[in-house]
């Protein structure tokens, strides 16, 4: 998650309420490093130079999901932020509960319209909840199993806190092992290399043995 925003109260609310909800994140006011590909969302405070700084990089075939916070709120405002590049508006003041929903919605919406994903030599096929391995073989998964292994596989690269894929996967009511005990599923069915333990850290998308 990034925030591109120089407000500093506005910084560490924001701030607070991600890290509250398990999302890791950044902070640059500058909009410099949001072509990284590690970012599924980032949260834009509208300024006329950050409509214009996202409009550029959209033209650079910027693909992250950007949510701008206005304080203007008028429906001409919303168009010029979505004309900019903007995937969802909030105007502030917000309720927190109404932003990270929003948060959620961004960080699903790549990936919910597809209906195969490469990992790999494999696929995930997202109608049938399966994942198809190189030869043809399919292997069946569970709902969570699979938006486990989905989520992981989007950003191959990224490595997850545990509590970041809690909330995005399982919600905040979910005890602290569930992740652990998916994780475990995943392996019996795929392989101990489907996913993979970073030290300290997380896990991210591994490889399916051929």
């Amino acid at each position: 998650m990034l925030i591109v925003a120089d407000d500093d109260v506005l910084v560490e609310r924001l701030g607070e309420l991600l890290a509250g909800a398990g999302y890791s994140h950044d902070v640059d006011p500058t909009m410099a490093v949001a072509l990284d590909a590690r970012y599924d969302v980032m949260i834009v405070d509208r300024t006329d130079a950050n409509l214009e700084a996202l409009a550029a990089l959209r033209r650079r075939a910027l693909t992250t999901r950007a949510l701008v916070l206005s304080p203007i709120g008028s429906d001409a405002d919303q168009a010029d932020a979505m004309t900019a590049g903007a995937d969802d508006y909030l105007p502030k003041p917000f309720l927190p509960a109404r932003l990270l929903a929003k948060v959620r919605g961004l960080t699903r919406r790549h990936i919910d319209n597809a209906e195969s994903i490469p990992f790999g030599r494999a696929q995930l096929d997202v109608r049938r909840y399966e994942v198809v391995l190189p030869r043809g073989k399919r292997v069946s998964l569970s709902v969570r199993e699979f938006d486990l292994l989905r989520t992981l596989v989007a950003r191959p690269t990224v490595i997850y806190p545990k509590a970041e894929l809690r909330t995005r996967v399982f919600g905040t009511e979910a005890s602290e092992s569930t992740v652990d005990t998916y994780v475990y599923y995943l392996r019996k069915k795929l392989g101990q290399g489907v996913v993979r333990s970073v030290y300290r850290l997380g896990y991210k998308a591994g490889s399916i043995a051929p």
